[in-house]
């Protein structure tokens, strides 16, 4: 397995992040990747990332919802951070008109800037949507064709909107605790989608999933998505394990190098 989507490098994890990695590992997580949200996070996302070498891996992007008047410095640290090193992937990125909508435009230009530099640098991106699934779409028809790859992470839309990302063409679907919540739907969409499309992800410390709810989040839960991921399909554990690991290897390039 691997945990595609995990910020357990933020100040939730400070008194035992070694026993959280530990527990990952203990159950077959062999890889997590870190997105960043801005130059608040990104120190202590690097020092977890040199903490476990191999193990844990940094992306570096603008959170949507730190998308403020300074953006422009954001930006410009981003830049020289792509710059400086190699990283994993852009991201996290995208739009997000649930918390505030102040500054959406600021949002639209942020987002379409790293995805520009995701071509430059040839990284994949991982978006996050969140009540902007329309706006983020019709950003993306600007780069159709232009060989973007990404991951939608989250993803809690229906399946038609599964169906357009796909059709879309060199994204998968991050699947996370969200799918064993009784009421979000998810698990009647991810019924009808083929398994080649799914990455799996905790987003911890947020979106813990059942039994777990309410709970911190973290990263050894991936094992509990994939478990539920293999119910609604009535495939073995084992199989999606296997194609989830296969289809996130297949986007983070990069990860093939370090295995």
């Amino acid at each position: 397995m691997i945990d595609t989507h995990s910020h357990i490098y933020s100040t939730e994890f400070d008194t035992d992040r070694a026993e959280v990695i530990q527990r990952a590992k203990d159950i077959g997580v062999r890889q997590i990747i870190l997105p960043n949200c801005d130059s608040g996070t990104l120190p202590q996302m690097l020092a977890l990332e040199a903490a476990f070498p191999g193990y844990c891996h940094a992306a570096i992007g603008l959170h949507p919802t730190s998308v403020k008047e300074n953006y422009t410095d954001e930006l410009d640290l981003v830049k020289s951070e792509l710059e400086r090193r190699d990283y994993l992937a852009i991201g996290e990125i995208g739009i997000d008109l649930y918390w505030d909508k102040t500054f959406y435009n600021e949002q639209v230009l942020v987002f379409k800037q790293q995805i520009e530099w995701a071509l430059e640098y040839q990284l994949p991106v991982i978006i996050h949507v969140r009540d902007s699934f329309r706006e983020s779409m019709n950003v993306l028809e600007d780069f159709r064709g232009k060989g973007l790859t990404g991951v939608f992470h989250s993803f809690t839309g229906t399946l038609e909107e599964a169906q357009e990302i796909i059709a879309f063409g060199g994204f998968k679907l991050g699947i996370n605790g969200i799918v064993t919540f009784k009421n979000s739907g998810l698990a009647s969409v991810v019924e009808k989608l083929e398994l080649k499309y799914l990455l799996s992800e905790t987003d911890s410390p947020y979106l813990t999933p059942a039994p777990h709810r309410g709970k911190r989040n973290e990263s050894a839960y991936v094992g509990l998505v994939c478990e539920k991921i293999a119910t609604i399909k009535k495939l073995a554990i084992s199989e999606v394990d296997k194609q989830t690991t296969q289809n996130a290897l297949e986007l983070f390039t990069k990860l093939r190098e370090i295995r």
